[in-house]
């Protein structure tokens, strides 16, 4: 009985089906170990960054939470978990919760805000292009360019905010000074530079709209709102959940409007969660690395935990085409 590896014999080379199989196998295992070799060149750089700027960095803050700091922030003895047992404060639940609020204040604005603004800048109307532009200039700015912005407009000596209120008759407040309105001030800039991008977002995603189901949905009777919240925010939930993500992140992150335009007060009431780290590892020569590192783990799990929530349970209702 003939095998199958011998079935056709090449009548000019005397090759074999078979062998000439075997032998292009031999070549495409060689070529594949040449482009696993080459593919893991070219990772590298980007392995060697995540290594030194994440990997290590988070076993570091692992480390240093379960350890006490000498006067210039050398580990120096082993405390356990005494760094986060002192989180179980009534002082650190009040930073939660400011941070609570502000992540949700810079969300929910840095949301709807850009969105009601990206409807009507989707009109091919005169002079959209240019707002659309100006609108998206403070992206481009730095948090500390942005703060001290935010300052000169609300300085009670030339505030152009408060010049409008008193028109109306309206005594302006201490906007850094006054609570609660300094954690609403600092939100407040921190959507100002947040929004630009986020209309940018949105408008791309306007404009990807169909207008064929556009024009059925209006056939159908769906006009205005109902055609807004039933046809062309499903059709562009991709960005819209691109935003919220980008936007919590941001807002998590936010440090450098805490430090510029508050420093933390009026008694800790714009303190959150990134500048009590920065506080307790560098200001003032503060130098607890390990509460530092233990409040910066927490920061971790609350960020692990909201994008589990937006990708296991918001990304469920983005449509996407």
């Amino acid at each position: 009985m003939v095998g199958t590896d011998d079935v056709y014999k090449s009548p000019t080379t005397g090759a074999t089906r078979g062998s000439a199989g075997r032998g292009h196998q031999r070549r495409r295992q060689r070529l594949s170990a040449r482009e696993v070799t080459l593919g893991v060149l070219f990772c590298v750089p980007a392995l060697a960054g995540l290594g030194t700027f994440v990997i290590f960095p988070l076993f570091q803050a692992v480390f240093l939470s379960t350890r006490g700091t000498d006067i210039n922030g050398n580990p120096s003895r082993s405390v356990g978990v005494d760094n986060f047992a002192a989180l179980f404060t009534p002082e650190f639940g009040t930073i939660l919760l400011q941070t609570l609020l502000f992540t949700v204040f810079v969300v929910v604005v840095g949301l709807v805000l850009p969105l009601a603004l990206a409807v009507p800048l989707s009109q091919r109307l005169p002079g959209m292009r240019l707002f659309r532009t100006l609108f998206t200039l403070p992206f481009a700015y730095s948090a500390s360019a942005a703060s001290v912005v935010w300052l000169l407009m609300l300085d009670p000596s030339m505030s152009p905010v408060n010049w409008a209120l008193r028109l109306f008759g309206i005594a302006a407040p201490g906007w850094t000074t006054e609570s609660p309105w300094p954690l609403v001030t600092v939100a407040w800039a921190t959507v100002w530079v947040v929004a630009g991008f986020n209309l940018l977002v949105l408008s791309a995603g306007l404009a990807g709209v169909d207008q064929e189901v556009l024009e059925a949905a209006r056939i159908d009777g769906a006009t205005g709102f109902r055609n807004f919240f039933g046809v062309v925010l499903p059709m562009i939930s991709p960005n819209v959940f691109f935003v919220v993500v980008t936007t919590t992140l941001t807002a998590l992150q936010a440090l450098g409007q805490v430090q510029v335009m508050t420093d933390g007060g009026p008694n800790g009431s714009t303190t959150t969660l990134v500048f009590a780290i920065y506080h307790n590892a560098f200001e003032y020569g503060n130098n607890d690395y390990g509460l530092a590192s233990a409040q910066g783990l927490v920061l971790l799990i609350i960020g692990i935990a909201l994008a589990a929530v937006q990708f296991g349970v918001i990304e469920r209702r983005v449509h996407y085409r």
